[in-house]
């Protein structure tokens, strides 16, 4: 029924334009995420309105629906499991997710709950740098989560904020003993720097003995490797999984297969699409890994599914908020793999 299901926290993006100097008057860390309580994501809604600092953009976001987001647009089968409130933020994050083709449960509905809020502050440089009140979605639980999605489902993708929730874990178990029963191989994100700084045991518990695929950037690869040189960190990954994708930004990204009857191991860099007007980082790593997974799901060779990742990721960062347009992902998809 579904090709992948994925699993995360489910947020309504609030962007936000500020200089370095605005930035830093918020205490937040630059190009990370920071978790809040309601009462401090309130104190910083009110800095920015006082400072006059409007929105620029609300969208549906949370780092695992952004990847389903953009695997349904390119033609994907997805279901997403999450859990929002029963309130208006609630409901305009799963319609969201439903007109671009990504199924959810009624079991994502929390009666009382709030749906959670992401404050996405972009710099000059198209930096994102995130505040996120939880809301409701920090007590996600194995009754959020409709386990039949996987039965039928070839891929698990894990996000790797949810290292952070403790909640989630015995439905994490759960859905890891499902997936290996059904022979559904299994996709984790690191997502942040701040999840391999401060929830490293919650990322190995998603990675148990090992995943077929991690997705990460390259500060994100060196925290939790130890190593310096991203094709060292791309290789020591592989302890992990089966295969590595760690981008850099601009510098492009390295791909790491081991083979599946000997030690020996492939390496394989992909370029980055040359982007003169950077505009907004938010959401380029979860499309990336959607654009990859996709093509990963069609049979496409791992150069090929960096290409598409790429591309999409690229033109992500010229634009604010964190997805394109539907028909923007398979326009991309025709370009670069000729569909």
């Amino acid at each position: 029924m579904y090709d992948v299901m994925a699993i995360g926290n489910a947020l309504v993006d609030h962007e936000y334009v500020l200089s370095d100097a605005a930035l830093e008057d918020t205490g937040l860390t630059k190009g990370n995420m920071t978790l809040s309580e309601l009462h401090e994501q309130q104190e910083l809604l009110a800095f920015l309105a006082l400072a006059e600092i409007k929105s620029a953009k609300q969208a549906g976001g949370g780092s695992a629906a952004n990847t389903m987001f953009a695997y349904a647009s390119l033609g994907g089968k997805p279901f997403y499991a999450c859990r929002v409130g029963d309130d208006k933020p609630g409901q305009f994050y799963l319609q969201d997710l439903h007109q671009a083709g990504v199924a959810t449960s009624d079991k994502s509905i929390h009666a009382g709950g709030v749906t959670g809020t992401c404050v996405v502050a972009i710099t000059d440089d198209g930096e994102r740098t995130m505040q996120t009140y939880l809301g409701t979605s920090s007590e996600i639980t194995a009754d959020n989560v409709d386990f039949d999605a996987l039965t039928e489902a070839n891929w698990l993708y894990i996000e790797g904020y949810l290292g952070m929730s403790a909640s989630i874990q015995p439905a994490m178990a759960q859905l890891q003993q499902q997936a290996a029963a059904n022979d559904a191989k299994i996709a984790v994100s690191f997502a942040d720097p701040a999840v391999v700084r401060f929830a490293k045991d919650g990322l190995l518990n998603m990675l148990g003995n090992k995943v077929e695929v991690i997705f990460c950037n390259s500060e994100e690869a060196r925290l939790f490797t130890g190593e310096e040189p991203i094709k060292s960190t791309a290789q020591a990954l592989l302890d992990h999984c089966r295969i590595a994708v760690v981008t850099d930004g601009a510098n492009g990204a390295v791909i790491a297969q081991k083979s599946d009857t000997d030690a020996q191991v492939s390496f394989y860099e992909v370029a980055t699409p040359k982007v003169t007007d950077v505009i907004d980082t938010n959401g380029a790593g979860d499309n990336y890994a959607g654009a990859f997974l996709y093509a990963l799901a069609q049979g496409y060779s791992l150069p090929e599914c960096g290409r598409l990742a790429s591309e999409v990721a690229a033109q992500i960062i010229q634009q604010f908020g964190p997805r394109l347009e539907s028909q923007d992902y398979k326009d991309i998809a025709h370009r670069v793999l000729s569909v």
